[in-house]
């Protein structure tokens, strides 16, 4: 939630620990997009946990301020909707790779958006398995060639966005990492969105991923707010604009549904309930139920 007797700076989040990314990685427009977007909505450290799968990304987990949680290869995502709903009072951020999220993961991805869950989930996409060097992950393009596969891949890769709209999102965007104030924007929408938000974010990976470094991106992205008269409430719409993934790469809230109702609002035994679940959290005496062991 936002403070409304404080003002957040960038400050507030920063980190002592220096960044070990590689020179132009994707990871820092990503980062600062994040932090820029967490300031301009006034929301404090306190107030958001920052959840981060195993991968490139997740090294940033400890160069930021604030809670941070750094979980096991695909697996973010059950972790950072049990928290959200633990406490809707926390902004709950969570971040996965292309291959950590679609590879071991993409079932936990899948149960969040139909679960909508109200935590946003940013997927940074670099094509590959970065931290390990360089191996072929769900979203890398055909015939591209890496150090696990140097004759380059041999099988389709999962369209992401034509994925995640087929399960009936209450929200999903795209950004590109080149462009910070559009990832700032962008997360920023993705927060206020209430609900499971899923952002998908182009990044470039300089050192293992050669066939669409940052120029490429650029050169083919385009902002969905630049066109006259797009419905992002039509999802017949953005499967269509989000399909192109070669010439013409869409950006932005793509669609987004404000009256799907999030995942706790819809649990009948907690109509009526003020309280938060971290709220009951007390101990009980289960003597008497023990003594059926004895």
């Amino acid at each position: 939630m936002a403070c409304d007797n404080c003002e957040t700076k960038f400050s507030d989040y920063y980190s002592e620990n220096i960044y070990t990314w590689c020179t132009n990685c994707g990871n820092y427009g990503i980062h600062a997009g994040v932090k820029r977007a967490l300031v301009d909505l006034n929301i404090e450290p306190r107030d958001v946990l920052l959840c981060f799968d195993i991968g490139c990304h997740g090294n940033g987990s400890d160069k930021i301020g604030g809670y941070r949680f750094h979980g096991l290869h695909g697996r973010v995502i059950p972790f950072a909707a049990g928290a959200s709903i633990a406490n809707l009072k926390v902004k709950v951020i969570a971040f996965g790779g292309d291959g950590g999220t679609l590879g071991e993961g993409i079932n936990h991805l899948i149960s969040a958006v139909r679960n909508n869950y109200n935590i946003t989930f940013i997927l940074h996409n670099n094509l590959n398995y970065g931290l390990t060097l360089g191996q072929a992950s769900p979203t890398t393009k055909e015939d591209m060639r890496m150090n696990s596969s140097p004759d380059g891949t041999n099988i389709e890769p999962l369209h992401v966005m034509r994925f995640l709209l087929s399960l009936n999102p209450s929200f999903a965007a795209r950004s590109f990492s080149g462009d910070v104030k559009h990832v700032q924007k962008t997360i920023k929408q993705a927060i206020q969105h209430k609900g499971f938000s899923f952002v998908e974010i182009f990044q470039s990976c300089p050192t293992y991923n050669k066939q669409t470094p940052h120029e490429w991106y650029q050169e083919r992205v385009f902002d969905v707010d630049e066109l006259v008269g797009y419905d992002n409430t039509d999802i017949k719409k953005a499967s269509e604009i989000a399909e192109d993934l070669e010439n013409k790469i869409a950006i932005g809230v793509l669609y987004k549904n404000p009256s799907k109702k999030e995942f706790m609002e819809i649990q009948e035994n907690r109509v009526g309930i003020e309280t938060e679940l971290v709220d009951e959290v007390r101990n009980y005496d289960v003597s008497e139920f023990l003594e059926a062991f004895k």
